[in-house]
């Protein structure tokens, strides 16, 4: 479901309003969008009055209770937003989410609409209890991500809504320029709309007015390593250093998951099951196929002198010398990551 999927149905003859919709997802563009497309099918609806809430565990939850079982004052219909943005509510909103679920549970939109957006979700959360009252109550709208595979084909989409249109290695090309980073994509394809005309769109007008937008960050790099594609996790390496990024950072994103690597590879090698200690290790989602790769590219003797590595490539960082290491720590920060990224022949 996207944000035109999503208007597409909500615009269907006969097509209600559910009393309560949950937006969840991991790219904020994406989520954005979606919410924004509710909002404006909402408005279209008579929800006029808007009230809006950032919560979290230490939030006033009492106020979200009032505003929400009550219309507007003023004879409009109420649209109430509601964000959450850890995801976690603690006891006091866990309550407040399970008696809001059981108000709205079945019902069409009547004086007030809720809009709840989270992020995604891990398994352990989604199956507790406020998170399954959501689930059972609303209607519950999760964004996929675009993984960076398919960056190409969502650029040509974007592009194709603008009446625009390039190659598929100009499309490769600017994927990798946004390193992912979809944000940093759509304001590049606007600013396509708005320098060209409709039509084909030729490499060199693009790479022209396209300055590198890149965002490094280091779960990117994370990512790039235990996928193993080394030239994109040497590209994001290098952008942190140019960018200034703090090394200690990187050595923690690094560092942690080689630690937590070696951790489910020890647990293997002793007979437990894969799955059951990657559950315990809290790897889901998108990371856990990365995880297993990395698992099965790197051999399992080989961990315990990865995690020593980290260890030595922090006391390079405290400006100590270590023997047989490089002296600039980014460097050896390299060698970390590459001992992971890279399978020998």
């Amino acid at each position: 479901m996207d944000a035109q999927r999503l208007i597409n149905e909500l615009s269907r003859p006969g097509a209600s309003l559910a009393a309560l919709f949950v937006i969840t997802g991991d790219d904020p563009l994406l989520t954005i969008e979606a919410t924004d497309a509710l909002r404006g099918v909402a408005r279209a609806a008579g929800f006029l009055e808007r009230s809006s809430f950032l919560m979290d565990a230490r939030s006033d939850w009492s106020a979200l209770g009032m505003a929400s079982q009550s219309g507007s004052l003023f004879g409009d219909k109420q649209l109430v937003e509601i964000s959450l943005p850890t995801g976690k509510p603690g006891k006091t909103g866990a309550d407040a989410l399970v008696a809001l679920a059981k108000r709205c549970a079945g019902k069409a939109a009547d004086d007030v609409l809720t809009i709840i957006s989270l992020p995604r979700l891990d398994k352990a959360t989604r199956e507790g209890k406020w998170a399954s009252a959501l689930q059972s109550s609303g209607k519950f709208i999760d964004i996929p991500s675009v993984e960076r595979a398919q960056l190409p084909r969502w650029i040509a989409e974007r592009l194709a809504r603008q009446s625009q249109e390039t190659d598929a290695e100009t499309l490769q090309w600017l994927a990798d320029k946004v390193e992912g980073n979809l944000l940093a994509a759509h304001q590049e394809i606007l600013k396509l709309g708005l320098l060209f005309e409709p039509g084909k769109l030729q490499a060199t007008d693009i790479e022209q007015s396209v300055m590198n937008v890149a965002r490094y960050d280091v779960f990117g790099l994370r990512d790039a390593m235990l996928a193993g594609d080394v030239p994109r996790m040497i590209r994001i390496m290098d952008g942190l250093k140019a960018e200034g990024e703090a090394l200690p950072l990187v050595l923690w994103a690094v560092g942690e998951e080689i630690r937590t690597l070696a951790r489910i590879s020890q647990a293997v090698s002793a007979g437990q099951d894969l799955s059951s200690v990657l559950r315990s290790q809290r790897v889901f989602g998108s990371r856990e196929p990365l995880v297993r790769k990395a698992l099965s590219r790197v051999s399992p003797r080989s961990w315990p002198a990865a995690v020593q590595h980290a260890h030595e490539v922090d006391r390079l960082i405290k400006g100590l010398h270590v023997s047989g290491r490089l002296q600039d720590p980014w460097e050896e920060m390299n060698r970390l990551a590459m001992r992971i990224a890279f399978k020998p022949t």
